[in-house]
């Protein structure tokens, strides 16, 4: 049984508490962590920046990550994300950002491959944050943004999470663009640049 029964989110901004699945003595468990990655040895969290997101190919080489990416990962329950796609004007000048809802086509609920940390204030008191890896497009995804969240299908979810594949070249495998054509993805409405808006209409094509 879930043991966090709530509404769905249409809407999820950086800050916010999720239930993010890791798997601990061989069994997956779901903890709610913030989204917007504290790495261990932050000397204060309410200050600097933090990523939602973790270049998937330079991680193992960021002493940000390093830590994450060999010990702590995670998966990111989703049925889809939003992008948005740059309008540009006559002068080369970004005119209007229009948001998309992207999803794949064969998986209802899906994982993004995360990392978290656990960061310990003085008391000793824990902060779970996470942070989504993300990977070059694919042939759809390039219209619209030059990165893309590293989506892993059911049977990937293992690899991910088992913690014997530590090495960049095991995980390597994983964090590749979903494949060409496996994704939908329509236009939606501009309500969901406010995070105050959180509704199914959010992810709903414009004009349906």
């Amino acid at each position: 049984a879930n043991k966090f029964v709530s509404k769905d989110n249409y809407n999820v901004a950086p800050r916010q508490r999720l239930p993010v699945m890791v798997e601990q003595d061989g069994k997956r468990e779901a903890i709610l962590m913030q989204w917007g990655f504290i790495p261990f040895f932050s000397k204060d969290p309410t200050k600097g920046f933090r990523p939602i997101n973790t270049v998937s190919e330079t991680a193992f080489e960021k002493n940000m990550w390093r830590t994450a990416v060999k010990t702590h990962r995670a998966l990111i329950p989703a049925r889809g994300f939003y992008e948005w796609k740059k309008l540009y004007d006559d002068k080369g000048k970004v005119e209007r950002k229009v948001p998309y809802y992207i999803h794949p086509k064969s998986i209802d609920i899906f994982s993004f491959a995360g990392i978290y940390s656990i960061w310990n204030d003085a008391e000793g008191h824990p902060l779970f944050t996470f942070s989504i890896m993300t990977t070059a497009p694919n042939e759809e995804m390039k219209e619209i943004h030059d990165r893309m969240p590293v989506i892993l299908r059911p049977e990937q979810e293992t690899s991910w999470l088992e913690p014997a594949n530590s090495e960049p070249e095991q995980l390597a495998k994983l964090l590749v663009p979903y494949e060409d054509h496996g994704l939908d993805m329509y236009e939606v409405s501009s309500d969901v640049n406010s995070p105050k808006n959180n509704d199914k209409h959010l992810a709903q094509a414009v004009g349906k």
